[in-house]
């Protein structure tokens, strides 16, 4: 059975505690400190009411019931009444303002890493699903933000409870208040057993929920394939599989606590039980007063809740922790791409580009280019054909500076590319790739996405020039048609057409053609390649395509094979010579009076 379950990039074990990822958190939730402050300041009152709740009764046990002090009862009564008005407001406004603080520290960190994800280069995605990076952005942080809501403040809280407890417990008698304390070593052992095995079942639960969503965001986008190769039963034998290890690895977490939990509970039912032995006989004795006994049984098992609190907390701090060695490996991840120190803005170019002896390796010792060296022309028509896998996208890649060659310069209008700003690079190309991908909004937000700043006359001309405005028109809403996810209410052909005139409203003075008419019919081609006249006049433009009808009339061709350029020249001087371009010729049969009029041979404007 081929059941294929992802390998996730990023699975190394990092440190039990990280006090660096602790210390870069903080730094998000610093600049709302006076939130934080006022927060604490709740909590503080939240503790001394809930501290003076069970005194107030103690108090009117021993001084008011047993002496019948009516006039007392009634004051110590009202006073514990406002005690828990007072602890029901601080604690509603501790809630509201670390869920608020919680909020907008969540908001900066997802803004952070949407901004830090659409910087990185391709070799970052390379390596990664969109399922993984997706579990990043919205699983991680969501771990985060219940630490930081609930955590922060409510350390500070139960750790003020216990010391508290323990001060007031320990004035009104030490002998019962070490008869409380003794079961305590017992919970720091338990304590101690489960940490490090927490800290692991948390770290190995976001690990699984990273696959399921790798897997299931990979199902989803290729759907279509999916069920044309009749894959459903065994995909979802696959998920089962691939769920099935998420599960047992939250039961495995969940496990651990509901122990842990129970265990915590019979230590402190312990101590009560052994406080309540010890201090009923001392009553009956008369050595100390009931409301005394009560205050201490009272007491214990208010400090014990914290320190259940205190587990949960932690619990939820190494979900954090786990989750914050996630978020910050995505953060400090470098670009494979980035501008030089003193890098110059790339001035407005004319299109001489030149490869002068390039050599290029996605990975270490395996060459993809091999000592590339061309000149084109401003206004020059390249065209790079061969064989699938002899680097000609990679070539394009370069040229883009989506990858920077480990040996050699690409050069525009005498720029060595390394040196420039990579934005003003890519501001003055336009690309148009095999699978045109269309964004939500409207056809008009897709038209102008690259020239947000555009008028409809401008985008409408656009359309005009790649002959998709008569469709666009025709449609009930004309260019303000909602677009669904990918562009799948249109064709293939209409979604290329779209994407063509998003990359003419650019104006660039480099245009990338990545096998751009590969996909469409032979109607859409010829509208193409009408079109195509007008785009690439007075441009340099690159064109790949396997089918060599269209490049016939370019400048240059550029024949590929294993990342190296194994043939140069014209389409007639390559086809009359013995080689790869006259034997991919022969392999698709072009007949000399091809439908298909030349590429840049004049023709009447249609617009």
């Amino acid at each position: 059975m081929d059941l294929h379950i992802p390998e996730l990039a990023d699975q190394e074990k990092p440190e039990k505690v990280n006090y660096r990822i602790i210390y870069r958190l903080l730094k998000h939730v610093w600049p709302y400190r006076g939130r934080i402050m006022a927060a604490s300041a709740m909590m503080l009152i939240a503790t001394i009411t809930t501290l003076a709740g069970p005194y107030i009764i103690k108090v009117a046990i021993d001084s008011a019931i047993l002496t019948s002090d009516y006039r007392q009862l009634n004051w110590l009564t009202f006073l514990l009444a406002v005690t828990f008005f007072l602890n029901w407001f601080s604690s509603y406004w501790q809630n509201y303002l670390m869920s608020w603080v919680g909020q907008r520290v969540i908001f900066n960190l997802r803004q952070s890493i949407f901004e830090k994800l659409q910087g990185l280069g391709f070799k970052f995605y390379d390596n990664r699903s969109t399922g993984e990076i997706m579990s990043r952005v919205i699983n991680d942080i969501d771990a985060l933000n219940e630490f930081i809501t609930w955590g922060i403040v409510h350390i500070a809280g139960d750790l003020i409870v216990l010391v508290g407890i323990f001060v007031i417990m320990l004035s009104e008698n030490v002998m019962l208040t070490a008869l409380s304390l003794v079961t305590f070593p017992f919970f720091l052992l338990v304590s101690t057993f489960f940490r490090n095995r927490v800290i692991q079942a948390y770290r190995e639960v976001r690990g699984k929920m990273a696959a399921v969503n790798s897997y299931l965001q990979e199902n989803i986008s290729g759907l279509k394939v999916v069920q044309s190769l009749a894959r459903e039963e065994k995909n979802s034998e696959a998920f089962s599989l691939i769920n099935h290890h998420n599960m047992k690895a939250n039961v495995r977490a969940a496990g651990l606590f509901a122990v842990y939990l129970p265990v915590v509970e019979v230590v402190g039912a312990l101590g009560m039980a052994l406080l309540l032995w010890y201090g009923g006989r001392e009553v009956i004795r008369g050595v100390i007063q009931i409301g005394t006994l009560y205050l201490f049984l009272d007491y214990l098992t208010r400090f014990y809740a914290p320190l259940r609190d205190l587990s949960q907390i932690y619990n939820n701090f190494q979900s954090a922790m786990a989750a914050g060695e996630k978020y910050f490996q995505i953060m400090d991840a470098k670009p494979n791409v980035e501008d030089a120190p003193g890098a110059l803005r790339l001035p407005e170019i004319q299109g001489k580009v030149q490869f002068q002896g390039v050599t290029f390796a996605y990975e270490e010792a395996k060459n993809v280019l091999e000592d590339i060296q061309f000149t084109v022309e401003p206004g020059q028509t390249v065209a790079l054909v061969g064989p699938t896998g002899a680097g000609k996208t990679t070539l394009i890649s370069l040229l883009c500076r989506f990858y920077d060659s480990q040996k050699g310069s690409v050069v525009i209008d005498g720029h060595d590319l390394k040196e420039v700003k990579v934005n003003s690079l890519r501001e003055q190309i336009g690309l148009a790739l095999q699978d045109a991908l269309l964004f939500s909004g409207t056809i008009k937000d897709n038209i102008r996405y690259g020239r947000p700043g555009a008028d409809i006359r401008e985008v409408e001309e656009a359309a005009r020039r790649v002959y998709i405005h008569d469709f666009i028109s025709s449609l009930p809403q004309g260019y303000d048609t909602p677009v669904r996810e990918r562009g799948s209410n249109f064709s293939m052909g209409q979604r290329q057409l779209i994407s063509f005139a998003r990359t003419i409203l650019r104006n660039p003075r480099i245009i990338i053609l990545d096998e751009a008419t590969s996909s469409v019919d032979t109607h859409t081609e010829v509208s193409i390649r009408k079109a195509l006249k007008a785009i690439t006049a007075g441009r340099t433009s690159f064109i790949i395509a396997h089918r060599l009808s269209t490049i016939r009339s370019a400048d240059i061709i550029l024949v590929m094979d294993r990342g190296r350029i194994v043939q140069e020249g014209t389409h007639r001087q390559l086809a009359e010579m013995p080689g790869l371009y006259r034997e991919l010729l022969n392999v698709q049969i072009i007949d000399e009076d091809e439908l298909f009029t030349d590429l840049l041979q004049p023709q009447e404007e249609a617009f």
